[in-house]
């Protein structure tokens, strides 16, 4: 999953970056409001952190701005600024969730978790498609034999791709655009490899190739 960070303190971004990337999220940065905009807008992201007092152009208009737009990018408001008011506010111009500095990483890191999960009515910690569960605080996936298998970071970001977007059909370069930070080779050839990988752990079913349009992941059957 691609993840947008919109935040100018860098002391802030440094310490966010490792835990982010450790729970399996690509993270892009930008450090002020038009940048934030513009990289939000660019449809490659699965969902942004944005802070309200940015340089530039500032949190709300940048959200107002998307909304406008009709970006209906998953959205929580971070700021040091915890007041109701602000918070009315934020909400009002869009944002999914609130989270006020300071805070704990597993706070943010759970509201991600929850927020993503939460377009797909799927609760919790983890994804289940049939009688496969991918645990992802672990990284695992039991697969419907009962066996769990520990995932690489590239395995896991992928299938939890998969498992958000069941049943729909991914390009290649949708893949690449949401595995990706904006300063990766990307590769297509990649994404075939791991995807050769997945299969061997799941079995050839659950992904389909469609010729010329990319692939598609099937909903396990109970």
């Amino acid at each position: 999953m691609r993840l947008l960070l919109v935040e100018d303190d860098r002391e802030l971004i440094a310490s966010l970056k490792k835990p982010l990337k450790d729970a399996g999220y690509v993270v892009d940065v930008a450090e002020d409001g038009i940048e934030g905009e513009y990289l939000g807008n660019e449809n490659i992201y699965d969902i942004a952190i944005l802070d309200l007092g940015l340089p530039k152009r500032n949190g709300l208009e940048v959200l107002s701005n998307w909304r406008e737009a009709d970006n209906k990018l998953p959205v929580i408001v971070l700021t040091a600024r915890d007041t109701w008011q602000e918070r009315v506010d934020g909400f009002k111009s869009g944002a999914d969730d609130y989270l006020g500095k300071p805070f704990h990483i597993e706070e943010l890191l759970a509201r991600i978790t929850a927020l993503l999960h939460r377009s797909i009515q799927s609760p919790g910690s983890s994804l289940k498609s049939g009688n496969l569960t991918l645990d992802e605080e672990r990284q695992t996936v039991t697969t419907e034999d009962g066996q769990t298998h520990t995932l690489t970071g590239t395995e896991f970001r992928l299938l939890r791709y998969f498992l958000l977007n069941s049943g729909h059909i991914l390009s290649k370069s949708r893949l690449t655009d949401h595995l990706y930070n904006l300063d990766s080779d990307k590769d297509s050839n990649v994404i075939e490899a791991y995807i050769k990988r997945l299969r061997k752990i799941l079995g050839k079913e659950c992904i389909e190739t469609r010729r010329g349009q990319g692939y598609i992941f099937k909903e396990s059957q109970q």
